[in-house]
């Protein structure tokens, strides 16, 4: 088990885990694909899933070549579409049943931030407003309970199910009523989750201020001019996080295990 940030992982030292990741592609899920490789035992898969076919492909052979014979699936999909959806649960259902009995790791990372040019009043369009809660909210909710299905509660197994979440999931911010509310959402579905099903492990984690695309439209698309403002300020004052540091102290809670089932645990707090 890890102690520190950044030192080598043990090889295999998750043994035979089922991993599958949303949003993999890029920023915060690759960063954290190419961390929990390698810690992935003998029979271990790892199904990733995102928009991408060619940034999942890549990642796939890069994962692939690392020597430990991980099977690596990807599953190419827009989880705000019907048919994309049904492309992400029916691989899980034919890949789970199938993974080895050791640990089930599903990590919800797939996100939006909606069109943050806009303020409240300016949402009055019921498609896109429900175009962006089916990819952000019931997208993570098919693929959990599917999930859980298909792998079903084993014998000395474990299952963990980590939501990527934000500080925006506990604090309102200008222009965002989107992504706030979709993410307060997703928390808050995660604790029922914790709650209903006590043999699973639920964590709500709040990666913070990541260095990203998705930053990089927070600090020049947000229609606010305060809020616009307070994100360029987090880049000029080099307070944005690099994805591998979140992802490592996800990792690392992840190891540690100690967490309360349902908790929202922000980067800064741990």
């Amino acid at each position: 088990m890890e102690a520190t940030p950044g030192a080598g992982p043990v090889p295999g030292s998750w043994g035979a885990t089922a991993c599958v990741l949303t949003g993999a592609s890029r920023g915060f899920g690759r960063s954290l694909a190419r961390l929990l490789a390698p810690r992935l035992g003998e029979g271990s898969v790892l199904l990733l899933l995102a928009r991408s076919a060619a940034a999942l492909a890549e990642l796939a052979a890069e994962l692939r070549g690392g020597g430990t014979g991980l099977r690596v699936e990807c599953v190419a999909a827009d989880l705000g579409s019907q048919e994309g959806l049904r492309r992400a649960t029916a691989a899980l259902r034919e890949v789970l049943p199938a993974a080895p009995p050791g640990r089930l790791l599903l990590i919800n990372n797939a996100g939006s931030l909606g069109d943050i040019s806009k303020s409240f009043l300016d949402l009055t369009d019921p498609d896109e407003i429900n175009s962006y809660f089916t990819f952000n909210v019931t997208s993570a909710l098919c693929l959990t309970s599917t999930a859980l299905q298909a792998f079903g509660p084993r014998p000395g197994s474990s299952r963990t199910v980590v939501n990527v979440s934000s500080l925006c999931a506990v604090k309102p911010f200008k222009s965002w009523a989107l992504y706030c509310s979709g993410k307060a959402c997703r928390d808050m579905m995660f604790r029922v989750l914790a709650l209903e099903e006590p043999g699973v492990r639920v964590l709500n984690y709040a990666p913070g201020p990541l260095d990203t695309d998705m930053q990089l439209l927070a600090r020049t698309k947000t229609g606010d001019p305060e809020m616009r403002q307070f994100f360029q300020s987090l880049q000029e004052e080099k307070q944005l996080i690099d994805c591998t540091v979140s992802a490592q102290k996800l990792v690392n809670l992840l190891e540690e295990d100690t967490f309360v089932s349902g908790a929202h645990v922000d980067f800064y707090n741990i």
